[in-house]
């Protein structure tokens, strides 16, 4: 792929973005959904979220990423569910998964 290809593959991904941005509040007031609905789209957005998070934690490449990753994460979802400040959050979580590592869990 040159970099004409690539320049233009980027363009329409830009395009196709903004277009779908767009349309949101455009047709939000053409578009009208049930309550059920609407309810349902946002439980599948934290259902996407968590699966998304779910994966990143649990996987590297095509296998499992060791047992570190996921307490690393496990820690940092506490800490957010305990309101702590972000970077706190981080380094807690950075923390546990070297430690882990050091200690020899993969």
């Amino acid at each position: 792929m040159d970099g004409v290809e690539l320049l233009i593959g980027t363009a329409v991904l830009a395009l196709g973005t903004f277009a779908f941005r767009f349309a949101g509040p455009v047709l939000r007031s053409r578009v009208k959904l049930s309550p059920r609905a609407e309810r349902l789209m946002a439980l599948a957005a934290v259902v996407l979220l968590a699966a998304l998070v779910a994966v990143s934690a649990l996987t590297e490449g095509h296998g499992f990423a060791g047992f570190a990753r996921p307490a690393g994460v496990l820690v940092a979802g506490v800490l957010a569910w305990r309101k702590a400040p972000f970077v706190l959050v981080v380094v807690a979580a950075a923390a546990t998964a070297a430690l882990l590592r050091l200690a020899g869990v993969p």
